[in-house]
Protein backbone atom coordinates (compact mmCIF):
# COMPACT_ATOMS: atom_id res chain seq x y z
CA UNK A 1 0.00 0.00 0.00
CA UNK A 2 1.12 3.47 -0.71
CA UNK A 3 1.79 6.36 1.58
CA UNK A 4 -1.58 7.86 0.66
CA UNK A 5 -3.38 4.79 2.01
CA UNK A 6 -1.36 4.93 5.21
CA UNK A 7 -2.19 8.60 5.71
CA UNK A 8 -5.86 7.97 4.94
CA UNK A 9 -6.07 5.14 7.47
CA UNK A 10 -4.28 7.13 10.16
CA UNK A 11 -6.65 10.02 9.53
CA UNK A 12 -9.67 7.74 9.75
CA UNK A 13 -8.41 6.38 13.06
CA UNK A 14 -7.89 9.90 14.43
CA UNK A 15 -11.35 11.03 13.30
CA UNK A 16 -12.82 7.94 14.94
CA UNK A 17 -11.09 8.81 18.22
CA UNK A 18 -12.46 12.35 18.08
CA UNK A 19 -15.98 11.10 17.36
CA UNK A 20 -15.76 8.65 20.24
CA UNK A 21 -14.58 11.37 22.66
CA UNK A 22 -17.24 13.83 21.52
CA UNK A 23 -19.84 11.10 21.88
CA UNK A 24 -18.58 10.39 25.40
CA UNK A 25 -18.70 14.07 26.33
CA UNK A 26 -22.19 14.60 24.92
CA UNK A 27 -23.58 11.20 25.95
CA UNK A 28 -24.28 10.46 22.27
CA UNK A 29 -24.13 6.68 21.90
CA UNK A 30 -24.51 6.81 18.11
CA UNK A 31 -21.46 9.05 17.77
CA UNK A 32 -19.49 6.86 20.18
CA UNK A 33 -20.33 3.80 18.11
CA UNK A 34 -19.39 5.53 14.85
CA UNK A 35 -16.06 6.51 16.35
CA UNK A 36 -15.32 3.00 17.56
CA UNK A 37 -16.31 1.55 14.20
CA UNK A 38 -14.04 3.94 12.29
CA UNK A 39 -11.15 3.15 14.60
CA UNK A 40 -11.68 -0.59 14.15
CA UNK A 41 -11.83 -0.28 10.36
CA UNK A 42 -8.65 1.80 10.31
CA UNK A 43 -6.87 -0.64 12.62
CA UNK A 44 -7.75 -3.60 10.38
CA UNK A 45 -6.43 -1.75 7.32
CA UNK A 46 -3.27 -0.75 9.19
CA UNK A 47 -2.68 -4.37 10.22
CA UNK A 48 -3.02 -5.42 6.58
CA UNK A 49 -0.51 -2.73 5.60
CA UNK A 50 1.97 -3.99 8.20
CA UNK A 51 1.54 -7.57 6.96
CA UNK A 52 2.04 -6.48 3.36
CA UNK A 53 5.16 -4.52 4.36
CA UNK A 54 6.51 -7.57 6.22
CA UNK A 55 5.99 -9.76 3.14
CA UNK A 56 7.75 -7.19 0.97
CA UNK A 57 10.66 -7.02 3.45
CA UNK A 58 10.95 -10.82 3.54
CA UNK A 59 10.89 -11.01 -0.26
CA UNK A 60 13.61 -8.36 -0.48
CA UNK A 61 15.72 -10.17 2.13
CA UNK A 62 15.36 -13.44 0.22
CA UNK A 63 16.40 -11.76 -3.01
CA UNK A 64 19.46 -10.32 -1.28
CA UNK A 65 20.35 -13.62 0.34
CA UNK A 66 20.01 -15.70 -2.81
CA UNK A 67 21.13 -13.09 -5.30
CA UNK A 68 18.04 -13.25 -7.47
Amino acid sequence: MGIGDKISNATKEAVGKVKEKVGDATDNERLQAEGLTEQAEANVKQAAERAEDAVDDARDAAKDAFGS
